[in-house]
């Protein structure tokens, strides 16, 4: 039987939360004690419900780089990663624009973690049962929160590299029938891109305000649905001259040269071009080497006196950094201080990367590296990783997208691939123009005041 469905934010309000009410905003900041009271669903957004987006700017002793290299910090979103916040908007889309209602429908999240996690708990704060399909051989970690927030879980064989496992096994199971399940497909559907642009993107240009210049010189970030790419085409409408930069592990490099490897980096690097990704808006592709983002990672977590004491990381600095990144985001930090080196940026240059979510759900991660290492690293190691993943990051594995018909090579993938899932060639074929993008970026002025006429009066 349908149920009345629990309110959430609108788009404009997750880009902005100073537009609630004060008196329901402190109402809503208060709810962060109980991450199962409903209000945090207006908790999603990249200022804390506030006014400034959590960001760090990293020091330039572990950079390298003399541009600044900010990372928006996605940690304190609800469930612990932004990725919370497309699945939300697709659940919410479905709501006002499909009359979508709690107990019409089993909700279904294909992942290989944190946007299942936010199908999860997106999931039990309205009152629907949800099944996250993702690979079976991710972080326990992941299943452990999937779990908590009461989703189901239907893993398919592999790792990180196989989710076209996953996608395979969520169109032949759950988008075959519509009558029992409603699937908030990350890699396909439009509101994970209508979030980042509008919400991520206008995050992305509040946190440079400030420093340096307070422009954008370019934007990194490592693509699984590749919806946080959508945050460059908000980045290049108010600086066209921003490069936008995508990231791939050198093990997995279907991008970059059809590679279909296996690898380390949870969230990232899915084998294929995702129908939301906006190739003719990528200007680089990049390769990082997957065991560099988790021994980035363990620097970050086991050697802050390290930093502090060997590369001439402040104190308090180092100190702020620990826990807050996974291996997804020392791949986006990488591939940011690899951009700033390639563009030749200056002090006055900032390089905008995304840190999804923290080290909280990667403690698996750490001992497997312990296993490989034969042990906790050493100090001596612990600054080894630090000068060559860091400090000594390369210029090599780098493509310009802009030259030698690689948009119309990824485009092609992306039509060989997904018209066997039903998506017809000509509209795959109209994404290779910006005004689909456009459009469909458009139709938040519509989806809008549905989704507050959808919710009624704020509780």
């Amino acid at each position: 039987m349908s149920r009345a469905i629990v309110p959430g934010p609108t788009y404009a309000e997750m880009r902005n939360p100073m537009l609630l009410p004060a008196a329901f905003r402190q109402r809503v900041i208060a709810a962060r004690a109980d991450e199962t009271n409903p209000l945090n669903l207006f908790n999603i957004n990249w200022k804390n419900t506030g006014e400034e987006v959590e960001k760090i700017v990293l020091p330039k002793e572990l950079t390298g780089v003399q541009a600044n290299i900010v990372v928006l910090s996605g940690r304190n979103f609800p469930s612990g990663s932004m990725k919370v916040g497309p699945a939300y908007a697709t659940l919410a889309e479905h709501e006002a624009l499909e009359g979508l209602r709690p107990g019409d429908r089993i909700v279904i999240g294909p992942s290989t973690g944190n946007f299942g996690i936010g199908t999860a708990y997106v999931s039990m704060l309205k009152g629907y049962k949800a099944i996250v399909v993702m690979p079976d051989n991710m972080s326990k970690e992941r299943y452990e929160r999937i779990r908590k927030y009461k989703g189901e879980l239907d893993l398919t064989p592999g790792t990180e590299s196989d989710v076209i496992l996953t996608l395979e096994r969520t169109h032949s199971e759950y988008v075959s029938k519509p009558d029992k399940y409603v699937t908030l497909a990350q890699f396909e559907l439009l509101p994970n891109y209508r979030f980042h642009r509008h919400v991520t993107g206008k995050a992305a240009l509040d946190a440079v305000k400030g420093i340096g210049n307070g422009r954008i010189a370019a934007f990194a970030s490592a693509p699984g649905s590749a919806g946080t790419l959508a945050a460059g085409d908000a980045i290049k409408a108010v600086y066209p001259e921003a490069k936008i930069v995508a990231l791939e592990p050198r093990e997995c490099s279907t991008l970059y040269n059809g590679g279909q490897g296996q690898h380390r980096i949870e969230g990232i690097g899915d084998k294929m071009v995702t129908l939301i990704h906006n190739v003719f808006n990528t200007d680089l592709l990049m390769l990082i080497h997957d065991e560099d983002t988790v021994r980035g990672m363990e620097v970050i977590q086991s050697g802050t006196h390290v930093l502090v004491d060997r590369l001439g990381v402040p104190s308090d600095v180092a100190c702020q950094l620990y826990g807050k990144f996974g291996p997804s985001c020392i791949c986006n930090i990488i591939g940011a201080i690899k951009t700033a080196k390639y563009l030749g940026l200056g002090p006055e240059d900032n390089v905008v990367t995304i840190a999804t979510d923290s080290y909280d759900r990667y403690p698996s991660v750490s001992e497997a590296l312990y296993e490989r290492n034969g042990g906790k690293p050493t100090d001596d190691q612990l600054e080894m990783w630090a000068k060559s993943v860091f400090l000594g990051a390369t210029l090599g594995e780098i493509i310009d997208l802009n030259t030698g018909g690689h948009h119309e090579r990824l485009q092609q993938m992306k039509l060989d691939l997904w018209t066997k899932f039903g998506y017809s060639p000509d509209f795959i074929q109209r994404m290779a123009d910006q005004e689909f993008w456009d459009a469909e970026y458009e139709k938040i002025k519509e989806i809008d005041p549905l989704i507050a006429e959808t919710r009624g009066s704020l509780p």
